[in-house]
C-alpha cells in the first residue's frame, strides 16, 4: 500500500486507524480464496478430476454442489477453477458461462447471457430459431475449432440451481443435461443448491439424463473454531506499518474474543447462522464505531453491531406510519387473533376500527372512507399486507382478501417505540378483544 512507511515508524493514531479501516474493509468485502480449502479436501479433489475430465480429455459431465448457504460451495468451486486454470491445456481450452436462477428468471434470458458471455451475438446475428434446442446447438456449433473436428470444452455453472427447475418446462436444463450425456460436445454442468430435495424437482426427462454425482457440503464448524475465525479476521497482520500499534490491536482483539458478553453475542450468531457473509456483517458494524477517539474494538461495539444485525426491518419501518395507518394495523392484528390466520378485506378491517371509535368518547379518530382507503393501500404498497389472489382486479377493492404479513410481536415492539403513541391506541393493541 502507498501509505505505508518503514515497518517499525511510529505513525499518528488517525492514519494508524484509516489503516486498519482500509485493510479490514478489503478482508471483510473481498473473500480470499484460501490457498487450501480447509476440511473439503475429498470434495475439492473430486470436483477437480471432473472438471479437469471435460477440460483437457472432451468428456462431458454433470453435478450438483449441495450445501446450506455459507458452507462453501461458491468458495469449492472457485479453488476448483483456479487450480484447473494452473494448467496450460485447461486454461487454453476451457469456455465458462455462470448463471444464476436469481437473475436468468426463464430461459430466453438465459440463452441471451450464454450467447453473450461466449462472445457470440455476431453469430447469432438475426437468424429465427424454431426452439430453444435449436438456438443451443447452433451456439454450440459456432464453438467448434478451425479444424472442424473438434469443440471447445464449455463450463456452464448454473447457481442456485433449483430456480432453474422453476423454469417453464425445464428446456435449458433438459438441453444441457442433454447435451452433457451426449456426444455432441464437451460440456459440464455445474449446479449449486441448497436444497436438499433437488432432485425432486426435476422431471423425469431431466433426471434421466443428469449424471446424478453430487458433491455434498456441511459445516463441521464448532463454536471454539468460529471465535478463533473472528480472533483472525480482526487481527492486523505482520507487515502493518505501525508494530506497535498492531501489537495493541492485536492484544485487545484476543482479549476481546476472551469477552463473557461478547462470547454470548457471538454464540447467537453461531446458532443463528454459520455463514461467513453474516459474520463479515457484524464484524463490519464493529470496525465502523472505531474512529481516533476510540482506536480499539470494544465489547461495548460488538453488542451495538449485534443490534444492528438483528434489526427487525418491518418492525423499525412501523415507527413511520400515521396513527392511522397504525390502528389498521392494529384492527388486522385484532382479525387475525379472532379468526386464526384467516383472510380479512378493507371492510372488515374499517368494521373492526369503528367498534374501537365507538367506545371512545372523543372524535380524534374519525377519518373519512377515501383517506381509509388511501391507508390501507400505503400498506399494500409497503408489503405489511398482501393480496391472498394473485388476480385482484376483478374484486371491488374493499373486499379483495388480504393477509397481515406481519406477527404479534412486531406489532407489540413497534408500539413500545413509536413515538408519542397515544395510550388509548396501546391498550386496545394490548386488549384481547377488538
Amino acid at each position: 500500500m502507498s501509505k505505508r512507511k518503514v515497518k517499525d515508524a511510529s505513525l499518528p493514531v488517525g492514519e494508524c486507524v484509516t489503516q486498519v479501516q482500509d485493510i479490514l474493509r478489503e478482508r471483510f468485502c473481498r473473500q480470499q480464496i484460501p490457498e487450501r480449502p480447509e476440511g473439503v479436501e475429498s470434495q475439492h479433489k473430486h470436483l477437480l478430476e471432473l472438471l479437469k475430465r471435460t477440460a483437457v480429455h472432451g468428456e462431458s459431465n454433470s453435478v450438483l454442489i449441495v450445501g446450506p448457504r455459507g458452507a462453501g460451495k461458491t468458495m469449492l468451486l472457485k479453488s476448483v477453477l483456479r487450480d484447473l486454470l494452473d494448467e496450460k491445456d485447461a486454461l487454453k481450452n476451457l469456455l465458462q458461462v455462470h448463471l444464476n436462477g436469481l437473475l436468468q428468471t426463464d430461459d430466453r434470458i438465459a440463452l441471451k447471457e450464454i450467447t453473450r458471455q461466449l462472445h457470440l451475438e455476431n453469430v447469432v446475428g438475426d437468424k429465427v430459431f424454431g426452439s430453444f434446442a435449436e438456438n443451443l446447438a447452433f451456439l454450440l456449433e459456432a464453438l467448434k475449432k478451425g479444424d472442424r473436428s473438434s469443440s471447445r470444452p464449455v463450463l456452464f455453472v448454473l447457481d442456485e440451481f433449483d430456480l432453474f427447475a422453476h423454469h417453464k418446462n425445464q428446456t435449458l436444463l433438459y438441453n444441457l443435461l442433454d447435451v452433457s450425456q451426449s456426444a455432441q460436445a464437451p460440456i459440464a454442468v455445474v449446479g449449486l443448491t441448497c436444497r436438499l430435495d433437488v432432485l425432486e424437482l426435476l422431471e423425469k426427462r431431466v433426471k434421466s439424463r443428469f449424471s446424478h454425482r453430487q458433491i455434498h457440503l456441511l459445516s463441521g464448524l464448532t463454536f471454539p473454531q468460529y471465535v478463533q475465525r473472528v480472533q483472525t479476521q480482526l487481527s492486523l497482520p505482520t507487515d502493518f506499518p505501525d508494530e506497535r500499534f498492531a501489537k495493541d490491536w492485536n492484544t485487545a482483539v484476543k482479549t476481546l474474543c476472551e469477552d463473557k458478553s461478547v462470547e454470548d453475542v457471538l454464540q447467537k450468531h453461531f446458532n443463528s447462522s454459520k455463514d461467513f457473509r453474516s459474520l463479515h456483517m457484524l464484524l463490519m458494524f464493529c470496525l465502523s464505531r472505531v474512529s481516533v477517539a476510540k482506536p480499539l474494538v470494544k465489547p461495548a461495539d460488538v453488542l451495538e453491531a449485534s443490534k444492528m444485525c438483528f434489526t427487525d426491518a418491518k418492525a423499525n419501518m412501523l415507527h413511520g406510519l400515521s396513527i392511522l395507518e397504525l390502528c389498521l394495523i392494529i384492527a388486522m392484528k385484532h382479525l387475525n387473533d379472532v379468526y386464526e390466520g384467516e383472510p380479512f378485506n378493507l371492510q372488515m378491517v374499517h368494521n373492526e376500527f369503528k367498534k374501537f371509535l365507538q367506545r371512545k368518547s372523543n372524535s380524534m379518530y374519525n377519518f373519512e372512507q377515501p383517506v381509509i382507503m388511501k391507508a390501507f393501500e400505503h400498506l399494500l404498497q409497503l408489503e405489511f399486507i398482501r393480496p391472498v389472489d394473485g388476480n385482484v382486479s376483478k374484486t371491488q377493492r374493499e373486499y379483495r382478501l388480504m393477509r397481515l404479513m406481519l406477527d404479534n410481536s412486531q406489532i407489540m415492539e413497534a408500539l413500545q417505540k413509536y413515538p408519542q403513541c397515544p395510550t388509548d391506541v396501546k391498550q386496545w393493541a394490548m386488549s384481547a378483544f377488538g
